[in-house]
């Protein structure tokens, strides 16, 4: 079967491509091993958001505990993860309707290069003049025994019951939203990181805030804890981890893979292809087309590229990359501002620049920071965890915003849209924005 495009990987930057060629004329397929409608809408973002919802709820009553709100609320796991299935269970019918309005092929299973421009998708083999692989990312395999006793997010996304201890590896934004969702729902959750700090990618002193709350829920944080073994015992697990100076055992009922994501390549049969990959993904030009085939591009978590593995940018590399094909390489995906937000309670926000990389770089900055705690709207709330730190140069022009408090993943966007607009922190500061908002208080963190 002969096609103008194959698009490997049915998630957003996927879809988007796949619509957007076809709707131009393009003869497309599409292909995935899963379910179509990729990780976010499937087994992340989307579900995951679904399940912190609820513990928003927990939050925001226990905070208010005694001070207008009586009584005790609590988290049905078995309901809200039937409404969280419904929810998921309507997205595949959705993307293969779509794909069916713009005509494009559709196949069910993996694929596997056969050559630089043919795939073989079971018994089928198909030949193009391009390819795209959106394949996305999967979790990192622990090297470690008993790593097979594991469950990863996906499967933590889809548990009958909540357990009584779980346990997490890893000190990224997996643990932390899963930890924050536990503790709430009435659950003990332990985290186990091997650094020094957890979640290296966001700013230490908004980070050393979020640990601070995390703590205050009985969230058992272990740093310098490297997880070694894992073993079944009766009707739980026991983890051993590794320290400077000693060994320890954890008993717990579930343990969570959340040590990190890798390109999902396997299988693909890159080298019948040429085409180049490393720890990173697909190496790619500035076009998102292969460095070493022509013929194939990448785009999203399973890319090379300077984004971030957010489901907005993979949509952004998605259009990029459709351009390209439909018009020749002219498109660039535009990496300027990409903000990203923790959904912990509170959730921790970021957009630009860190101060570490402004000193990496070596560029001049000062910082507008603080604690907004005493602030309106802490107080309104009861909310004890408000905290900001923005970076600025010379000139007042943004270079980089880190939020930690309530409704921060919305405040956020505010600086990102003055980071790529050129907007000014003065322009910020005598802005008229509605009041009471959270957005108000963004005059006064400039």
């Amino acid at each position: 079967m002969k096609f103008d495009l194959i698009v490997i990987g049915s998630g957003m930057s996927g879809m988007t491509i796949a619509n957007k060629c076809a709707a131009k004329g393009l003869n497309t397929a599409v292909t995935d091993s899963r379910p179509y409608g990729g990780t976010c809408a499937l087994r992340g973002c989307d579900p995951k958001k679904i399940l912190i919802g609820a513990a928003e709820i927990i939050d925001r009553a226990n905070k208010m505990s005694n001070i207008g709100i009586s009584g005790k609320v609590e988290i049905n796991w078995n309901e809200l993860m039937a409404y969280k299935n419904d929810f998921v269970s309507n997205m595949p019918p959705r993307v293969e309707k779509g794909y069916q309005k713009n005509d494009v092929t559709m196949f069910h299973g993996a694929a596997s290069f056969e050559s630089p421009n043919s795939i073989k998708i079971g018994d089928d083999i198909l030949e193009s003049d391009k390819i795209v692989i959106s394949t996305g990312a999967k979790a990192r395999t622990l090297n470690i025994p008993g790593n097979d006793l594991c469950i990863d997010s996906s499967d933590f996304l889809n548990l009958d019951s909540l357990p009584n201890h779980v346990t997490f590896i890893g000190g990224g934004y997996i643990s932390f939203e899963f930890a924050h969702l536990v503790a709430r729902a009435g659950s003990k959750a332990t985290i186990l990181h091997k650094g020094e700090r957890p979640l290296e990618n966001f700013d230490e002193d908004m980070v050393d805030h979020l640990v601070k709350a995390t703590e205050g829920l009985n969230i058992d944080l272990k740093l310098k804890s490297e997880v070694v073994a894992i073993e079944k015992t009766n009707n739980h697990l026991i983890v051993t981890t590794k320290s400077e100076n000693s060994t320890q055992t954890i008993q717990t009922d579930i343990v969570v893979n959340a040590a990190g994501r890798v390109p999902e390549l396997d299988g693909l049969n890159l080298e019948k292809a040429n085409v180049e990959y490393g720890k990173k993904g697909i190496i790619v030009n500035e076009f998102l087309q292969s460095k070493s085939n022509s013929s194939v591009y990448a785009a999203g978590d399973c890319a090379a590229t300077q984004g971030l593995n957010l489901t907005p940018v993979a949509v952004m590399e998605g259009h990029a990359v459709a351009s390209n094909i439909i018009r020749g390489n002219s498109k660039k995906p535009d990496y300027t501002e990409m903000p990203s937000s923790l959904f912990t309670l509170p959730p921790l926000s970021a957009v630009g620049f860190t101060e570490k990389e402004l000193q990496d770089k070596e560029i001049s900055y000062h910082v507008n920071s603080g604690s907004a705690k005493d602030w309106y709207n802490a107080k309104r709330i009861n909310e004890s965890t408000y905290a900001y730190k923005v970076l600025l140069n010379d000139e007042g022009y943004i270079l980089g915003a880190h939020l930690i408090g309530p409704h921060s993943e919305e405040t956020i966007n505010l600086f990102a849209l003055a980071i790529k607009n050129k907007i000014k922190a003065n322009s910020l500061k005598s802005f008229v924005y509605s009041y009471p908002s959270m957005a108000s208080d963004v005059g006064s963190m400039v």
